[in-house]
Parts: structure tokens; sequence; C-alpha cells
């Protein structure tokens, strides 16, 4: 394959509308990135990040040191947490407005880069609150510079407009896609994501996955998204198993890390529809529910739904992972349980009924999945009529294994 190719420790640039450094080492361009900020006119800057992993993977040694040889002042809030609330962006938008701060630099995986993106929005609209944003209940045309320290091989938010942040009085986890949010430089260094877990690094990928089958097979999808979807499968099937033997091969990770990226990058196009959309409100209502988990266990019944109207795509996205389709809408059921044997293989087991969701439990997912604000654009674009019976029967069919 044409992986065999590439030298991964030679740091590229790859340019979508923001300019990433990728590759391993790439860490070391905060050096440039810092000199660049500062000849920008950019002297403070707040770092937005979680408890440990800009220290535990070294990250954070390359940005004081950067900052200080550039003579950038710097404020550090690290409360973070996954599935980040606005009542962390409030604070932290907080605290760059007390000190200062003229720019963001995001460390960590999609939660501290989705806040990150949040708290820059904030700074150029002072007096709003992340709840207003996040409610809509206005429309920002401008956001602080943002840099992005990507972590983690799963969001794509490194290099795209989205952010997701939840409401927890309300159990709404919606999500905001700005132009003035995509950030101005991205660093995925794969050896800086040597450090996670098998659980973390499982649910990353798939996070990705799930991004590339919604935004190929949207309403509005275009080729290109397609065409990074088929590249992400094939990538995500070849080094997740690889990865997971390995946690430090560093080889692995630099392909899943690129195929995230490309996965954000194919979303940003094509968007999103029913896995994102009904895996909000699993989260939104337990904090504690890894993101990539949720979806996991809602994919095999949304690819159920959609093959009938996507066959052909879904037969070329899917081939790693279930060879021998052809589109036929017949194959629907062999489809779905493929996809779901490929998840059970990699780890990915559970169902909502292991998650502590029952039967009863599904109308208020319905209920939050057509009440969060913005969830109902990306149902607007499914494939298939996104129908309250449509939903319920999503969520009643992921409450159990499909395939035997």
């Amino acid at each position: 394959m044409w992986e065999k190719d590439m030298d991964i420790h030679a740091v590229r640039e790859i340019r979508s509308k923001t300019l990433v450094y990728f590759g391993v080492g790439a860490i070391a361009k905060m050096d440039d990135i810092a000199k660049d900020l500062k000849a920008r006119g950019i002297n403070k800057i707040l770092a937005v990040t979680g408890h440990g992993s800009y220290k535990k993977t070294g990250a954070w040694d390359y940005v004081t040191k950067a900052f200080e040889k550039h003579a950038i002042a710097y404020t550090l809030y690290d409360g973070v947490t996954p599935n980040p609330n606005t009542h962390q962006v409030n604070a932290a938008a907080k605290q760059a407005q007390e000190f200062g701060a003229q720019a963001v630099i995001a460390i960590g995986g999609g939660s501290a880069i989705d806040a990150g993106k949040s708290t820059a929005i904030l700074m150029k609209n002072p007096g709003k609150t992340a709840e207003e944003l996040y409610e809509f209940k206005f429309t920002p045309t401008q956001a602080a510079p943002i840099v992005a320290i990507n972590l983690t091989h799963g969001t794509g938010s490194e290099a795209n407009r989205f952010a997701v942040v939840t409401i927890e009085e309300k159990n709404f986890k919606p999500a905001i896609a700005y132009d003035c949010i995509y950030p101005l430089y991205s660093i995925d260094d794969p050896q800086l994501m040597t450090g996670l877990s098998e659980k973390q690094t499982r649910y990353v990928s798939i996070d990705a996955v799930n991004h590339v089958v919604e935004a190929s097979t949207t309403s509005v999808t275009s080729p290109y998204a397609v065409d990074l979807a088929i590249s992400t499968v094939e990538l995500v099937a070849e080094y997740l198993p690889k990865a997971l033997k390995d946690l430090t091969d560093v080889q692995a990770r630099y392909f899943l890390a690129y195929a995230a990226l490309i996965a954000g990058i194919s979303f940003d196009n094509g968007l999103l529809h029913y896995t994102h959309a009904l895996e909000h409100p699993l989260s939104g209502v337990n904090p504690n529910l890894t993101h990539g988990l949720g979806l996991a266990m809602l994919l095999p019944a949304v690819i159920k739904n959609i093959y009938s109207a996507k066959g052909q795509t879904l037969a070329a996205v899917l081939k790693p992972l279930v060879p021998g389709l052809t589109g036929d809408p017949a194959e629907a059921d062999q489809a779905a349980q493929g996809v779901e044997k490929w998840l059970f293989s990699v780890g990915a087991d559970h169902k909502l009924a292991d998650e502590g969701f029952r039967a009863e439990d599904v109308d208020k997912m319905v209920e939050l999945c057509f009440n969060t604000p913005s969830l109902d654009g990306l149902l607007a674009i499914a494939p298939t009529r996104a129908t309250q019976e449509a939903v319920r029967e999503i969520y009643a069919s992921s409450l159990t294994p499909c395939h035997k």
C-alpha cells in the first residue's frame, strides 16, 4: 500500500481552511507558530486544556518554551472534561478577559479543542454566555485566533468549523458550525498520541469512522466527502487493530491521525446526520458516556435504516469492514450486522442496555433528539425521512446486538 512510501518523521503541511502541521515531531512547529502570533501583535494567550494530558504528552513543554522565547504571556485554564459543558467555557472566557488574552491555544482531544473554539467566540463577543451561544441566541462572526494541538485521532476538530458543548441543566448537547472558528494553525503529532489508553484508542477511531459514514451519505454530500470517507475507513480498518495490539506503534498512530484528520474535513463538507444526532442526547444525559462508544452502539441500526437510500455509497465506504456488499437494498441487515461484528472485533461490544439505557428511556431520548438545538439540522439532511418513529426504531434496535 502507498503508506509504505510515506516518511512518518517528515512534518508536512496539510492545508484546508486550517494549516495543519502533520507528522512525527510536528510539535516542534510550535516555535514557528509562536513567532507568527507575535508578528500579528498577539502578546497574551489563553491555553485551554484538560487535567493532565497536555503535560503527560510533553506538548506543554514545547508550548511554554515557544511562548517564553517569543515573549508571549499566557494563562492556563485546565478545567475541561470529556463532554465539556457551558460552565467550563464561561469560566475560561472570564479568565481570558481578566488576563487580556488575545488568542486561544487549545491542547487536547476534541473536548479541549471544542471548548477552546467556544471560548474564542466569547472573547470576541463580550457579555455573551456559552448558553446563549449554544442555544443560538446570537450568531457570531468573529472569534479570537485559535491554535489547536490535537492529542487524539478522532474528532477532526483541529481542521474544521464545528464545536460541541453540553448545556447540563437541560441535557442539551448542541453543535455549532461557524467559519470564524477554523483554527489558524493546528498540530497533529502522532508521537503525542502513543500514550492514549486502549479504550481511548478504540473509541476515537470509531468516532472518525462514524464521521465519514454519515458525511458520505447525507442529502448534501459531495464526491470529495465520499472520497475522503473511503480512504478513512480503509486506514482505520488497517491500523486500528495494530494500534490496539501495540499502543506505542507510532506508524499506526500516524495513519489513524491522518484518517481522523481527513474524516474531519469530510464531514466539514458533507455534514452529519443520524448517528451524531442520536448520540448527543445519550451523552447529554450521561456526560460520562464516551462519545465514540455512544456512536458505536447506534451505528449498525443507522446503517440498516439508510442502506436502501445510499447502498452504493455504503458498499464502497464499508468495503474494508464488510466485504462483498453490492449496494442492493436487500443487504441492509447484512451491512448492519457486518459493521457490528467489526465493532465487536475491535472491542466495542457494548450496546445501550449494557450502558444502563432501557426501553423506557427511548421516548426521552427521542424527545431530546428533536428538541436539542441544532440536532434538527442534522436530521433534516439524513438520507431517509427522519421521523420520530424512525429515530425511536434506531434507539430501540440499539439496545441489544443485531448480529448472532
